[in-house]
């Protein structure tokens, strides 16, 4: 990590801040074991996890003021696991996961830059179904879908780590694939609803994304 170039910031949800550290920019990029390059995982697409995405903001702040209580949450694809990071600021059970070998990494980081208490974290493949995660009340995730092949993955992975009764909350900014992604989990068992993320000041004007909500 010492060879990339950082860049901090706050983001405020009211009253609290929570401080992030990420990537200066998506042309940073730092292998030399080829540790990523050897779970597939490009030079090009190296920085997507560190860079903080608006889908992800946006999925913050709807859980800012969302019921949570007593439930076991999930953020799967975290990055720069700004939503694992508010919600365990609040005191929430929050488990956080990506696949990206830095992930981690970065979210300890935050976490004592926060003066927070460790977050667990798992690095996990939505194509294997080898990991130690268990069955969760509710399921988060933004800006997931890049590649078609996400879609039959990430609602396969999804069902496998719901409890029989289990809510999804997913920020979308509109790629093409939530369509397909609804219908594949609504035959795993979910109703769905979709909303239009709500305009506001800490968004782009040009964000267009879109908030998937799934009950089982």
């Amino acid at each position: 990590m010492t060879a990339l170039r950082l860049c901090y910031q706050t983001i405020e949800f009211g009253r609290i801040d929570i401080h992030l550290c990420g990537l200066r920019n998506k042309q940073e990029f730092s292998d030399p074991n080829g540790i990523a390059e050897n779970l597939g995982i490009c030079s090009a697409s190296w920085p997507i996890f560190g860079v903080q995405w608006p889908s992800g903001i946006a999925l913050a702040h709807f859980l800012s003021k969302y019921d949570v209580k007593n439930k076991r949450i999930l953020e799967v694809g975290c990055g720069l696991a700004l939503s694992s990071l508010l919600l365990n600021k609040l005191g929430h059970d929050i488990t956080a996961t990506d696949y990206h070998p830095e992930a981690h990494n970065f979210l300890k980081r935050n976490t004592k830059l926060n003066n927070d208490r460790e977050i667990p974290f798992e690095r996990v493949d939505w194509a294997s179904s080898q990991d130690d995660l268990g069955l969760f009340d509710l399921i988060i995730g933004s800006d997931l879908l890049y590649e078609d092949d996400h879609i039959e993955l990430l609602a396969s992975f999804v069902a496998s780590h719901a409890l029989e009764k289990c809510e999804v909350i997913l920020v979308d900014p509109g790629r093409g694939r939530k369509a397909k992604l609804i219908k594949k989990l609504e035959l795993l068992g979910f109703d769905s609803s979709i909303y239009k993320v709500d305009s506001s000041n800490y968004l782009p004007d040009s964000y267009k994304g879109y908030i998937l909500k799934f009950f089982r």
